[in-house]
């Protein structure tokens, strides 16, 4: 399905084969040749520039005349650090956003420089968060709202991945650091990149029920392969990641590596996947396009012989309906009014609809005490305690603007509930693996035979079909997967994590509500619902096109450190003091000379680490040399480019007290959303029940008592 067949769009400094783009393109949308004047933007639906308003100003495009001259038009910048005049002058690029937003600085090994992610993972982001943004006035213009303008800044959405970081700051006090190979939860870092004896994998333990079985799969492996095993006679479901005394991991993790040295790839491929370890093997471009699974889900398209990334999303058409006119609420935001109903759980489903959430939506949670989100029980900072569900500051950031309901799903009298909920629905998320929606009967083709109008969203790792769709995933499955892992870090080291918060987990949350809100569009002209299948795996491999199409002419990608061939030259060069790094992007021969006459000589590295970095940056940027300070989060949390677009925002908690939130990072110039509080367990079921459900209380009162609400 085209859900954005006819929309026509322009672009004014971004190159064609953008992330955006892309994503547009394969909706349906199609790009116009950019008009030489104002009057040449009458038929233009979407409008998107790369550079943020004040440089358009600059470059002869007066973003007053576009607003006034053409009220319905869509217009969505995309930059380095937005588009608030006191940033105009900042220069950036990929490497520069990550080092402001804090990303940078916690990817790599610790006894060298912070290294670059792989390819444009800041920019991509963005993308996915200005296409969210783009949809949503799309939806908004649907329901009679004129056009607006949408900034999003590259800095703020790679900020938006730090939650570890700004919470164990925000709580704690405590600053997380760059492992390598490794992942911090809360304050433990837990080794997630192996050798094999061919290449590497990526494996890690995870806490309680969610990885007792693979866990224990992992163990009795070893035993059988007669391996050293100290993992032995462990209760699995007792085990926390965040709380297992270090020198036990380190005993753990060196009889890990020792048995994972003597493992290859392909045993990875098919004795691991047989016995349910999670892991999953380190892939590089060339192997992504031998994958089956992307054939088998029919993932790539074909340009002049070449294989190219094709869908962001698999979109089914349902049967036809009538969808009900989406009325506004008293909420601010460009969704206010529409209904979501939530059965999200971790990240890629709380933050799709924390995003609808914060953008207007009512979003009713469905939850249980019996299946908490990991989010509710991982305990991360000092102010949380095991055991109680409603302190996690995690699970805060992750859960604002939505309602919750505690429901046991699989308790017989649960769809006397769910039932009057789905026929109140517009819209229906989860992230559940596949097949687990089906087994409570409540798959796309049950709702819809309840709800025909219902748009659905799943989210998953591999997707809804093809021959991995059963298999485990994490956040780090969809890395190792496309290469990404494969192409960060150093060309004589082992890869890194790229990115030492997740990464697929909170680009595929955008790509959801972007399509979600492409598709409550067009089923109202289509008259019919709408399935959207979303796969991590998919996603990041579009992430990385630029290396799939390196390695069909032949080349042999490889890690780069912080090289990139879209400069002539970029580094992190050491700065006075401990562990002071900045980030510099070279555009040209003539920079490259301003930079070394700045150094009167010296070897740029030397002179460099002596200097302060704000002085080194100041200088580099009144040189109009991108450059930037690679800041931890002390320093991004007092930025004035972040703290200019409120990209905290300070909510109160009944545990917790007042905190800052990560928002849902987009300003869009009609309204100012106003996100809220995330929920305590369970906290409005009584009105969810009595006002959307239609029972009374004495029917809330036998529902209770036969133990629904769990």
């Amino acid at each position: 399905m085209k859900l954005l067949a006819g929309l026509r769009f322009a672009l004014i400094a971004m190159p064609t084969d953008r992330a955006i783009v892309r994503y547009l393109e394969s909706l349906g949308a199609v790009v116009q040749p950019l008009p030489a004047n104002l009057a040449g933007l009458e038929g233009i639906d979407l409008l998107i520039d790369g550079v943020g308003l004040p440089a358009l100003q600059v470059q002869g495009w007066s973003t007053e005349k576009i607003a006034k001259q053409f009220p319905q038009l869509i217009h969505v910048s995309v930059s380095p650090f937005g588009s608030k005049p006191d940033v105009a002058g900042f220069k950036g690029s990929e490497l520069v956003a990550s080092a402001t937003s804090g990303t940078l600085r916690l990817v790599g090994d610790p006894d060298r420089a912070p290294v670059k992610e792989a390819g444009d993972a800041c920019t991509f982001h963005a993308d996915m968060v200005a296409a969210m943004g783009a949809m949503a006035a799309w939806f908004e213009k649907a329901r009679g709202g004129g056009g607006q303008h949408v900034d999003v800044s590259i800095q703020e959405v790679a900020f938006n991945r730090n939650v570890s970081s700004i919470l164990a700051w925000q709580f704690d006090r405590r600053k997380l650091h760059r492992a390598g190979g490794a992942i911090n939860y809360g304050g433990t870092a837990v080794r997630c990149i192996w050798s094999l004896s061919d290449g590497w994998c990526f494996h890690s333990l995870m806490t309680g029920k969610f990885g007792a079985p693979a866990n224990q799969a992992l163990s009795d492996w070893m035993d059988e392969c007669g391996a050293e095993n100290p993992l032995q006679n462990v209760d699995w479901l007792q085990y926390n990641r965040s709380r297992l005394e270090p020198h036990l991991r380190q005993i753990w993790e060196s009889a890990i590596e020792k048995f994972f040295r003597t493992r290859t790839k392909q045993d990875i491929l098919t004795e691991g996947r047989r016995r349910g370890i999670n892991a999953s093997v380190v892939a590089t471009p060339q192997d992504v396009l031998a994958d089956p699974h992307l054939q088998a889900r029919e993932f790539w398209t074909s340009d002049n012989g070449m294989r190219m990334p094709g869908h962001f999303c698999r979109i089914k058409p349902g049967a036809p309906a009538v969808p009900r006119e989406i009325n506004r609420s008293n909420r601010k935001g460009p969704l206010s009014g529409l209904r979501v109903l939530d059965f999200s759980w971790a990240l890629v489903g709380s933050i799709t609809t924390k995003s609808l959430g914060d953008l207007g939506a009512d979003v009713i949670k469905v939850e249980s005490r019996g299946r908490p989100c990991l989010s509710r029980i991982d305990v991360q900072v000092s102010a949380s305690k095991p055991g109680n569900f409603d302190d996690k500051p995690w699970f805060a950031h992750l859960n604002t603007s939505k309602r919750s309901l505690s429901l046991d799903l699989k308790h017989p009298d649960a769809m006397t509930v769910l039932g009057p909920l789905i026929d109140w629905a517009d819209v229906v998320v989860e992230n559940f693996s596949p097949g687990t929606m089906s087994k409570l009967g409540l798959d796309y083709a049950s709702l819809a035979s309840r709800n025909p109008a219902i748009v659905m969203v799943s989210g998953s790792v591999y997707g809804q079909s093809g021959p991995l769709a059963q298999e485990w995933g994490i956040d780090g499955t969809g890395a190792a997967l496309s290469s990404r892992t494969f192409l960060t870090g150093w060309p004589d080291r082992d890869p890194v994590i790229p990115g030492a918060v997740p990464y697929g987990d909170v680009i595929v949350p955008y790509v959801m509500a972007a399509t979600v809100m492409a598709g409550l569009v067009a089923a109202k002209s289509l008259q019919q619902g709408i399935h959207i299948d979303a796969s991590m795996y998919e996603i990041c491999v579009q992430q990385m096109r630029d290396a799939i199409i390196a390695s069909q002419h032949g080349e042999v990608p490889e890690r780069q450190g912080n090289e990139d061939r879209h400069w002539f030259r970029q580094a992190v060069l050491p700065a006075a003091g401990d562990d002071k790094w900045i980030a510099v992007s070279i555009r040209d021969e003539q920079q490259w000379q301003t930079l070394c006459s700045l150094a009167q000589g010296e070897d740029i590295a030397s002179w460099t680490a002596t200097q302060p970095d704000s002085e080194i940056v100041s200088r580099l940027q009144n040189a109009s040399i991108a450059a930037a300070v690679v800041q931890d989060v002390a320093e991004t949390l007092a930025d004035h480019k972040l703290l200019s677009r409120g990209a905290l925002v300070t909510l109160p908690h009944p545990l917790l007290g007042e905190f800052g939130h990560v928002r849902t990072p987009a300003n869009f110039s009609l309204s100012t959303p106003a996100p809220y509080r995330a929920p305590g367990m369970g906290e409005h079921n009584r009105e969810i029940v009595t006002s959307i459900c239609g029972l009374d209380t004495q029917q809330l009162a036998a529902l209770e008592a036969k133990g629904v609400f769990r």
